[in-house]
């Protein structure tokens, strides 16, 4: 009898476990069941880049079928609710139940708010192909919304966080949004582009010249960088720091930390 192999998420670690052990064991030694909430493989290091509107969809996702096809891969499109170790088995949303010799638990992880008051109710987060297409409507129908009220709050897009993904995004903003600006009779200039950090500088996993580099860059495209200044609480579109300033914004993205999903917690 073949033994079960479940994996739990087809981003990159659940699809390369799935291939590899095809490459060493065939269907009549071990069958391979993946599980994932999404029926394509999504290339989240792109996300910012489909959120900014510079890529297409179909360039960030991937269809699971057409990964696994030939390969006597087994594809559950489901969300995963539990799993036990001790009965070795997975509880799915679906109402099925999945039995198992071998478990890999390649989810990720989830957008992490820390505990911050209102963060999670007034932002919006980037770590899937629907946050990235939410991202991408949400700012044009706030500039579409701007040329005919004028308000600030909806010329005013604040970036939480500092990373990679954070940098990277409001970096796509200020390189494909003017063309949306220019659409609906707006002037670019008029938008007010802001990336809060609570440390004291953007990018810190790089080199310094190449953090100034990167700030340089984006605050000569009209990118205003907020540091050493942590989120501590958000009321509707009222964005408060630690030194008791409050930034009026309809649009929130918050990029500021990852945490791990309760269910592996």
């Amino acid at each position: 009898m073949s033994k079960q192999i479940v994996i739990l998420g087809a981003g990159y670690a659940g699809l390369l476990s799935a291939l590899s052990v095809r490459e060493y064991y065939n269907k009549d030694e071990v069958q391979v069941t993946v599980v994932n909430q999404f029926p394509t493989h999504q290339i989240i290091t792109e996300l910012h880049r489909l959120a900014g509107g510079s890529i297409s969809e179909q360039a960030v996702s991937i269809p699971l079928e057409k990964l696994f096809k030939g390969k006597d891969i087994d594809l559950v499109i489901s969300k995963v609710e539990s799993f036990s170790v001790d009965n070795k088995e997975v509880k799915l949303a679906n109402g099925s139940t999945l039995s198992y010799d071998a478990l890999v638990v390649a989810l990720g992880s989830q957008t992490g708010f820390f505990g911050i008051p209102g963060l999670e109710e007034n932002s919006m987060v980037l770590k899937s192909v629907n946050d990235a297409n939410k991202i991408y409507k949400h700012i044009e129908d706030r500039i579409r919304e701007y040329s005919q009220t004028n308000n600030e709050a909806d010329a005013t897009i604040v970036i939480g966080g500092g990373g990679l993904t954070g940098v990277e995004l409001i970096g796509e903003i200020v390189d494909h949004f003017p063309k949306i600006a220019k659409k609906f009779g707006v002037d670019f200039k008029d938008l007010k582009i802001k990336l809060v950090e609570a440390g004291p500088k953007i990018l810190p996993v790089l080199p310094d010249h190449l953090i100034e580099r990167a700030m340089t860059s984006l605050e000569a495209r009209g990118v205003e960088f907020l540091t050493g200044l942590p989120v501590t609480g958000v009321k509707g579109n009222q964005i408060e720091l630690k030194d008791g300033q409050t930034i009026t914004a309809n649009t929130l993205v918050w990029t500021g930390g990852v945490a791990a999903l309760p269910i592996v917690g």
